[in-house]
C-alpha cells in the first residue's frame, strides 16, 4: 500500500480496526478488539502471547513477510466471517496463565472459580473453608478439564474426579489432563450429575449450565457457537442447579463445601432458593457470581420445604 514494510504492530492495529468495525463479540479470553487482535496475530506468527510490544526490546516494529502477513489476514477474516470464539480458531485458550486445548466440543474456559483456585490471596478465596484433611475433589461439569487441572496443581495432595455428561467434553479434557501430566491424580468420569460418581468429596466445584432461556435467545453468535448443553439452564437458569443442590449432601463429607458459579443469575438463584444460606465469594466480576455452600446449609435447605425443588 504505502511501500512501508508490514510490522507486527501494524498487523495488530489493522486487525483491531477490522474486528471493531465488524462488531464481533468478545468474552472468551479477551474483552476488546485490541487484545483479541494481539492474540490472533501473535499466535499466527508463532510468537508468545506475552511478547514485548512496548519496551526497549519491543518486537512491535519487527518486519513480517508477505506470506505470514497473508496468513494473519486469513485468520482475522475467519474470525469475522465465522463469528466463533478466537480459541476455536487457535485451538488454545488460557486460564490463569495456563494453556488449554479447546475446540467446538467444549465451551471456552473462563470460569471465575479459576481465580479462587489460582489466587488464594483473593478476597473470596475458598482456602479458609478447607482443612488439612481435604483430599477428594469433584469438578462437576468439567468441560475441557481446566478447573480440575487448576485444583490439582493448586493442592498437590488432592485427587480430583472430573465429571461431565458429554463424552465429547471428556475427550477434550483428557487431552488437557495428559498435556499437564496429571493422569495419576485427575480421573475423568462420564456422569449425569452425581448418578455415576463413586463416593463422597471434601470439595465440589461446579460451573454448570445456568443461562436462562431469555438470555440464551439473546446471546451473540460467538456464544451460540458453543455447546448449548454446557450453557442452557432452562427457563430461569436453575434446572441443573435444583437437582444438584438436592443431591449434593449425599456426596459430601461432613465438613465439605460446594463452590458454585451462577454468572449473572443471582436474582433467579435467590428466587429459586430463598431459604438457602450461601456465602458469596469475591471475584474480579464482583461478589454475586460465585457462591459457597456448606453441607450443613444444604441439609437445612433440603429439609425445610419440598417446594424448594420446584421451578420458580
Amino acid at each position: 500500500m504505502s511501500g512501508q514494510p508490514t510490522t507486527v504492530i501494524g498487523l495488530i492495529d489493522d486487525a483491531a480496526r477490522q474486528l471493531a468495525a465488524a462488531g464481533v463479540s468478545f468474552g472468551h479470553g479477551t474483552t476488546n478488539a485490541e487484545d483479541e487482535a494481539a492474540w490472533l496475530v501473535l499466535w499466527k506468527l508463532g510468537l508468545p502471547l506475552d511478547t514485548d510490544l512496548e519496551g526497549p526490546l519491543s518486537m512491535a516494529d519487527e518486519p513480517v513477510d508477505a506470506e505470514k502477513a497473508g496468513a494473519v489476514a486469513d485468520l482475522v477474516r475467519a474470525r469475522i466471517e465465522r463469528r466463533v470464539p478466537a480459541a476455536y480458531l487457535t485451538r488454545e485458550a488460557w486460564l490463569q496463565g495456563l494453556p488449554f486445548y479447546v475446540d467446538e466440543r467444549v465451551i471456552v474456559p473462563r470460569s471465575l472459580i479459576a481465580e479462587l483456585l489460582a489466587h488464594p490471596e483473593f478476597g473470596g478465596s475458598i482456602d479458609p473453608w478447607l482443612s488439612a484433611h481435604t483430599r477428594s475433589v469433584l469438578d462437576l461439569c468439567t468441560g475441557n478439564g481446566s478447573l480440575s487441572i487448576l485444583a490439582a496443581l493448586t493442592w498437590p495432595d488432592v485427587v480430583v474426579d472430573a465429571s461431565d455428561l458429554s463424552t465429547d467434553a471428556l475427550a477434550v479434557a483428557r487431552i488437557n489432563v495428559e498435556r499437564h501430566g496429571l493422569q495419576p491424580r485427575v480421573q475423568l468420569i462420564r456422569s449425569d450429575g452425581f448418578a455415576a460418581l463413586p463416593g463422597r468429596y471434601d470439595l465440589i466445584l461446579c460451573n454448570p449450565p445456568y443461562v436462562n432461556a431469555a438470555s440464551m435467545h439473546d446471546l451473540p453468535a460467538e456464544f451460540l457457537a458453543e455447546p448449548a448443553l454446557a450453557l442452557a439452564g432452562g427457563t430461569d437458569g436453575m434446572d441443573f442447579i435444583r437437582k444438584l443442590l438436592a443431591d449434593a449432601p449425599d456426596h459430601m463429607n461432613d465438613d465439605a463445601v460446594l463452590v458454585l458459579e451462577i454468572g449473572n443469575e443471582r436474582d433467579h438463584f435467590e428466587t429459586a432458593f430463598p431459604q438457602l444460606e450461601a456465602v458469596w465469594l469475591e471475584t474480579s466480576a464482583g461478589d454475586d457470581q460465585v457462591l459457597l455452600l456448606t453441607r450443613e446449609s444444604l441439609l437445612a435447605w433440603n429439609s425445610s420445604a419440598p417446594a424448594n425443588t420446584n421451578p420458580a
